[in-house]
């Protein structure tokens, strides 16, 4: 089964080069990177690992629709640009999805960043997400194309576009949640501070799938949106 790996971006120079080059690719992937009007040398950089390179407009929900209807794999992995597979990885989303019982998958996550606190943010994450069965963008959501496009693809919304598809995911099977876990970096948490961040996620998050307060009114406490 060839996997096609999604990747939305948007001025990330200072990192991509990394997760391309460390994507443990099996002969059976192709990359298919989707900016959003990066102002760097984004797109220069996804152009030497790939000739699926696209510009199209802003926003991560679009911009992974986009790079879906181009992809011709039957297992799609969508990637942020600061998330890097365990070397297992592709191996890992294969044999998950040879079980029909299951509508997608995503990874446990771990954070690049040895200070105490962001194991206890891990272990809040990976707990949510089990419990919930809801897993954030940055777990590498993955599904098949076929059960993608059923759906109808992302909803075209600012944010919590993951927690949306995941909702009408459980509707037609199971999520599984995998280890070795994805390994993501930092730098959201220390730009804007570990405790902050995390409790305005969850509480956002929750506000959104429990509540329904709209994408639309709770973009305005993100700082900075892809």
């Amino acid at each position: 089964m060839t996997i096609s790996v999604i990747i939305p971006v948007l001025n990330e120079e200072g990192i991509l080069h990394q997760t391309l080059s460390a994507l443990p690719l099996t002969g059976g992937e192709e990359i298919i990177v989707v900016d959003g009007g990066s102002s760097d040398d984004t797109v220069g950089i996804a152009a030497r690992f790939t000739g699926k390179v696209f510009v199209t407009r802003k926003g991560r929900a679009h911009q992974m629709n986009f790079g879906a209807a181009q992809a011709e794999g039957s297992i799609l992995l969508f990637l942020h640009a600061d998330c890097r597979l365990p070397d297992a990885g592709f191996g890992i989303i294969r044999d998950v999805l040879q079980k029909q019982e299951i509508a997608a998958g995503a990874f446990d996550l771990s954070i690049t960043h040895p200070k105490a606190y962001f194991r206890l943010i891990e272990w809040g994450a990976n707990r949510r997400s089990r419990f919930t069965s809801i897993p954030y963008g940055d777990q590498g959501m993955f599904m098949r194309r076929e059960t993608f496009r059923q759906l109808g693809g992302f909803a075209d919304l600012p944010l919590m576009e993951d927690i949306e598809i995941s909702r009408r995911l459980k509707s037609i099977g199971k999520i599984a949640f995998v280890r070795p876990p994805i390994t993501t970096s930092p730098r959201r948490w220390l730009k804007e501070g570990p405790f902050y961040t995390t409790v305005r996620d969850w509480t956002l998050a929750l506000s959104f799938a429990f509540f329904n307060v709209s994408p639309h009114r709770l973009i305005r406490y993100y700082e900075d949106i892809r």
